[in-house]
């Protein structure tokens, strides 16, 4: 069955926080796996980007050089020298078009790539070996995964680029011009004394731009923690939203309309209330933004008007010093102009590396020893027996569920397992499976190949009908034929036309419907051993009766283990087992045995005998549900 959806989780903690700031650090070694993956097209886009940046930086250098010999034409009044330089000025820009558009190809390709890497791996990690169901059942989850695979990843991976690219730019800016404005500081004099300052219009530049970035850090510090608050509202009232959809005919029902608008409300509040701290911050930074370059184009102005005045200096000299210290000033302002966007990366990456973490961490140790056979090489080979010793059950917390469980179900043997609601019959289902990790005990069986899981609820994927009755094995594996002749036997003929559609047939069909589709998929695979959990809660008792039949007839080597209470499943049984609660944990006994006799319950606090209350069971984290 699919995981279940995360839900909202509360605001980030002051770790998660504080992991944020360690940014830098997560993309370089997230850049670092990728370019181990794809060694070969990761450098080369890479160095094409590297290269391209410096070719834009050659062309700017050629432009500051045209200011000066422009303008100098133009102060002789030059005509011929002038049309000259407007010929150099065309060819200078037509260059600096191309290489604008094809730095901008190389960055989007790093950025898609190294986006494709990531969220491939991310999804594998996530759903390898039931890793999402254990994730979401043990409240070790992030939350809302989807958006960090789906909106995370694209953010963090496309302005990690765009950030590191133009870090790149603005240092290769600043050292192709601070040689040429050092020595253009020539006619640079202190205020009031006229004694010349060597690389004054350099010195001018840093501390002009260190003043922009104090100013800035000053005023957006908090920018980092406000786009984290704001992507979890963000996240918090997609994930509202999506419940409403997938709920709509339970709401609708009981006409729960109006409380629905009142939850969405209040959890758009939280997002308008998030977005008024950021634009309140990016408008405190706009004050500075708005104003920085054009005090850097007018201030080298001032400083050298006194050396053009006194003839010292010529006009094109003077333009071509304006421009460096524009240039210069712009390269050690990166950070004023990519404050806004670091803190909003930091947030991206921050959420990417909680969701990869908990994708990666090492699996809780529990004691349960769960063995797999190696599939057989005839494919008529009965699979092996699933053996249960010793099997002890528990939540993630401690509280015992099932306890001492022995089963042996044979080749070919039919086992039914009844018991009330809440006594552990599930949560054998999803150990049995390899889902439940928390407990001790030993657990053999058959190959995942030989074996096939039937849940209360199936799971149909998006696309076609034919689609859904191949699941798990790929689209086409089975014949049009193969598949109609199938849903005919489950009693479906309506469906038989419809293999081809295309739609969400998880809403399209009935629960029942769904329930025989399953069925259907067990005609079409063939497995060995079939596991049940409540699989045919939603039939009546005829259809009931029509797929165990079924099962009978067309499988009559196969093994199964159901899991139901329904009256009628003990005719198509061969043995009847119960899950008998009692205080230590439910046990697993024949069908008609007698209540165990009352016995008081073991403490689990200070005090209590060792080995009581928990059984081994280490790990602490928050309750899930069983049934």
């Amino acid at each position: 069955m699919p995981a279940p959806a995360a839900a909202p989780a509360a605001a980030p903690s002051a770790s998660t926080r504080a992991d944020s700031h360690g940014a830098l650090r997560e993309t370089w070694r997230l850049a670092r796996l990728w370019l181990r993956a794809e060694p070969w097209t990761a450098g080369l886009l890479v160095a094409a980007a590297l290269l391209l940046t410096l070719g834009q930086i050659a062309l700017g250098w050629g432009l500051a050089v045209w200011n000066r010999d422009a303008f100098d034409a133009l102060g002789a009044r030059d005509g011929a020298a002038f049309a000259h330089q407007l010929g150099i000025f065309a060819a200078l820009t037509a260059a600096g078009m191309a290489v604008a558009v094809a730095r901008l190809w190389s960055r989007q390709a790093i950025a898609l790539r190294w986006r494709r890497w990531l969220v491939l791996g991310l999804q594998r990690a996530m759903l390898e070996g039931g890793r999402h169901y254990r994730l979401a059942v043990s409240g070790a989850a992030v939350d809302n995964p989807d958006q960090r695979i789906g909106e995370n990843t694209r953010w963090a991976t496309i302005m990690a680029v765009d950030l590191a690219l133009g870090l790149l730019h603005a240092a290769a800016m600043f050292l192709a011009f601070a040689g040429m404005l050092w020595q253009l500081s020539a006619g640079v004099a202190l205020p009031g004394t006229g004694a010349a300052v060597p690389g004054g219009l350099l010195w001018a530049a840093m501390l002009f731009a260190g003043l922009c970035g104090w100013v800035t850090w000053r005023v957006g510090r908090a920018m980092p923690g406000i786009h984290m608050d704001r992507n979890q509202a963000e996240a918090d009232h997609r994930f509202a939203l999506l419940r409403v959809q997938e709920h709509a005919e339970a709401i609708a029902l009981v006409r729960g309309e109006a409380d629905e608008i009142r939850g969405l409300g209040v959890a758009y509040a939280r997002v308008e209330a998030a977005m008024l701290r950021l634009l309140r911050s990016e408008r405190q930074l706009m004050w500075l933004g708005s104003s920085y370059l054009a005090v850097a184009g007018v201030l080298p102005l001032v400083l050298l008007a006194p050396g053009y005045f006194a003839g010292a200096l010529t006009l094109g000299i003077l333009m071509q010093a304006a421009h460096a210290f524009v240039e210069v000033t712009r390269a050690l302002c990166w950070f004023v102009d990519a404050w806004p966007r670091l803190a909003d990366w930091r947030c991206h990456v921050a959420r990417v590396v909680e969701l990869e973490r908990s994708c990666t961490a090492p699996e809780p140790r529990g004691a349960i020893l769960r063995r797999e056979a190696p599939a057989p090489a005839p494919a008529w080979t009965p699979p092996g027996a699933l053996e249960l010793r010793g099997l002890a059950l528990g939540t993630a917390c401690g509280r015992a569920l099932v306890a001492g469980a022995e089963l042996r179900v044979a080749p070919g043997e039919r086992v039914l397992i009844t018991g009330e609601s809440g006594s552990g019959k599930s949560t054998l289902f999803r150990a049995i499976a390899g889902l439940w990790p928390w407990g001790e005990g030993d657990i053999r069986l058959p190959g995942r190949e030989a074996t096939m899981f039937l849940p209360q609820r199936p799971y149909l994927p998006l696309g076609s009908l034919a689609d859904a009755l191949c699941y798990p094995a790929p689209p086409g594996t089975f014949g049009r034929e193969a598949m109609a002749a199938a849903l005919l036997r489950c009693r479906l003929p309506l469906l038989a036309p419809r293999l081809g559609e295309v739609a969400r047939w998880d809403r399209v069909l009935s629960l029942g419907e769904q329930q025989r589709i399953a069925f259907a998929r067990v005609l079409l695979h063939r497995p060995g051993f079939v596991f049940m959990d409540e699989a045919t809660s939603a039939l009546d008792e005829a259809s009931q009766d029509l797929v165990f039949a079924l099962l009978a007839v067309e499988l009559p080597s196969a093994s199964v283990l159901s899991i139901g209470h329904r009256p009628g499943l003990e005719a198509f049984h061969d043995r009847v087992l119960r899950m008998q609660p009692a205080p230590g944990g439910a046990r697993l006994v024949p069908a008609g045995s007698p209540p165990p006799s009352p016995s008081p319950v073991l403490p689990s606090g200070p005090g209590a005998p060792a080995g009581a209350g928990r059984r081994g069971l280490t790990r602490t984290l928050a309750r899930p549900s069983v049934g």
